[in-house]
């Protein structure tokens, strides 16, 4: 999938502006704009990690709707018109520019006032060179593919990350107040709660993954880099950031000659994306499979009900991966 669509340059332009604009947009009056007839501010989200925010935040006060359906990958999403249409009449656009492509376009024609972009609420790194730098492999190589990167091959990936999930949470939960200053009070509660939950995670995996046999990963997409480089591990994409693409037999040598020297034990694959060259890594190698869920939706094949029990699972995988003591 080549996502360099002919997006016109004005439109990106909106949506860069609209992104930096992303908490001074929203103010007081903007609550019951059109988003929701039954007196709840009406969110639509981009994918999963942002309606999990807005739903775990708003509470009863929201009624949040996703772009993305369950069971769809996020980076293959199209925008119809009518759905572009319908972003204008949200009350709060909640979404990750550089992720979805398609979605900056959709959010730069849709007029919508209130947008909350969640990569201006915490800081992106770069995890763009080659190599297996905590997550770099393949953001450098195929770079018409995948993800359209903010300038510089900035990851977007920031919710598999507790830290910074709770920074963008906590910029969420600014956004609602102001949009909604009548349950200012349940925002910030809400938000409080969320972040406590977020930094008891994040304390699950550094005890969880201090002690290791080893720190290196082998995964199809190359979406961990955040978490690799929070908790001290070396993240090792087969396909880079596209995870449908096909990784050339160089890689694949590569990765190889890793698995051995690195005492890899374990290819991941995906729930969202075809496991076949996971798979065919692993039979090469003598490795076994397991799932890394990069959390870009829940279907009811995910090893969890929400980001939570998802991410507790890929702890335990990574765990047991790695060899944990």
């Amino acid at each position: 999938m080549n996502v360099r669509r002919l997006i016109p340059t004005a439109a990106l332009a909106g949506a860069v502006a609209l992104g930096a604009t992303a908490l001074t947009a929203c103010s007081g009056a903007a609550a019951g704009a059109g988003g929701s007839k039954d007196g709840k501010v009406g969110v639509t989200t981009s994918f999963y990690p942002m309606a999990f925010l807005a739903e775990q935040i708003g509470k009863e006060h929201v009624k949040v709707d996703s772009l993305t359906k369950p069971g769809v990958e996020p980076h293959d999403l199209e925008i119809t018109p009518k759905q572009t249409g319908q972003l204008g009449e949200a009350d709060v656009v909640l979404y990750l520019k550089s992720l979805q492509p398609a979605v900056d376009k959709a959010v730069a024609l849709s007029g919508v006032k209130n947008v909350v972009d969640a990569a201006t609420l915490t800081e992106l790194e770069v995890h763009g060179s080659a190599g297996h730098d905590h997550g770099a492999e393949g953001h450098a190589e195929g770079e018409g593919e995948g993800h359209d990167h903010d300038e510089g091959g900035k990851d977007p990936h920031v919710w598999l990350d507790p830290v910074k999930y709770a920074e963008i949470a906590k910029g969420v939960g600014a956004a609602l107040e102001k949009a909604d200053p009548d349950h200012a009070a349940d925002y910030k509660k809400n938000t409080d709660e969320l972040v406590g939950k977020l930094t008891a995670l994040d304390t699950e995996f550094k005890d969880g993954l201090k002690n290791t046999a080893s720190k290196t990963f082998i995964t199809t997409h190359s979406a961990f880099g955040y978490l690799a480089e929070r908790y001290g591990l070396d993240q090792e994409g087969i396909s880079g950031v596209d995870p449908e693409s096909e990784p050339s037999p160089a890689r694949m040598k590569d990765l190889q000659a890793v698995a051995k020297k690195d005492n890899v034990t374990t290819v991941f694959f995906e729930t969202l994306a075809s496991d076949k060259t996971a798979k065919t890594l692993a039979t090469d190698t003598g490795l076994k499979t397991d799932v890394l869920d990069p959390l870009e939706g829940i279907t009811n094949t995910s090893q969890g009900a929400d980001y939570f029990e998802v991410m507790r699972s890929n702890l335990k995988n990574l765990q047991k991966a790695l060899g944990a003591k």
